[in-house]
């Protein structure tokens, strides 16, 4: 009876609204976001893309999808656990944007559910940096504060050593071009003291951030992963956004790819 009344009073005393839809909550004590915001986030299922996670028609004949056989990623998996759209974009943004931090240990809960595979036998969690004054400005990096609840240990040899406009706002191959310069193994002070070069050697990554676009930040961070030593990384992300309609797999493409997942 306490969770009830407690959650009664909270509702008619501070009439807390969701963060996604603005919606009067009904359980203000349970999280931020109501349940029907949470039901309508739409999840990723299989088949998947082996490689960008990415869904595939129930009929298809390819492993991967057409863009990673035309041009594979560097990660060895990429999955997300659903769309960025509708309710999953909105909670994302109150997280990312409102600075509702409590929304991380639900939001990692579906990264532990759609990434189970990549989490199990990997040796450490990489959250995707932000640069210092974007990570001041916003008070926190939503990557990091997701990685904190995933279960495994974070480890944090990247860091952004560029502070350019968001990746958001260019094309495909301007974000390709800016993200590879903006990335660097961290060489300064804690960092290189906490996680030498040494220890990234042999080992299996995975790479965490709130959304996936166009992969340019997550293959950036990989190359330089890779080059350090790390010997796979893995990518996933709470959202991705829609991908427009894929090409059609040209049979000369289609490597063998017993390797992944």
């Amino acid at each position: 009876m306490l969770g009830p009344l407690a959650n009664a009073v909270v509702r008619l005393v501070l009439a807390p609204s969701c963060a996604a839809c603005g919606r009067l909550l009904d359980a203000p004590l349970r999280g931020a976001v109501c349940h029907g915001c949470w039901q309508g986030v739409r999840r990723l299922t299989s088949p998947l893309c082996d490689l960008c996670g990415d869904a595939l028609p129930s009929s298809a004949r390819y492993l991967m999808c057409g863009r990673c056989l035309a041009d594979p990623p560097p990660w060895e998996a990429a999955r997300s656990a659903g769309i960025y759209e509708g309710s999953l974009r909105a909670i994302v943004h109150a997280f990312k944007y409102d600075g509702r931090r409590t929304l991380a240990a639900p939001l990692a809960g579906l990264l532990r559910e759609a990434g189970a595979s990549l989490l199990a036998d990997a040796d450490a969690v990489v959250p995707v940096p932000l640069h210092p004054w974007r990570a001041l400005r916003r008070g926190f990096n939503q990557a990091e504060e997701l990685a904190r609840h995933l279960g495994l240990p974070v480890w944090r040899p990247l860091r952004r050593i560029r502070h350019g406009p968001p990746q958001a706002n260019l094309r495909r191959s301007a974000r390709l071009s800016n993200a590879r310069q903006a990335y660097g193994p961290a060489r300064l002070g804690i960092a290189l003291e906490r996680l030498r070069a040494d220890r990234l050697r042999h080992r299996v990554c995975v790479l965490v951030d709130d959304v996936l676009t166009t992969g340019a930040t997550m293959a950036a961070c990989t190359e330089v992963l890779l080059e350090a030593g790390v010997s796979s990384v893995r990518v996933l992300t709470v959202a991705r956004a829609p991908t427009p309609p894929r090409p059609s797999p040209q049979p000369g493409l289609l490597r063998a790819n017993a390797r992944h997942r």
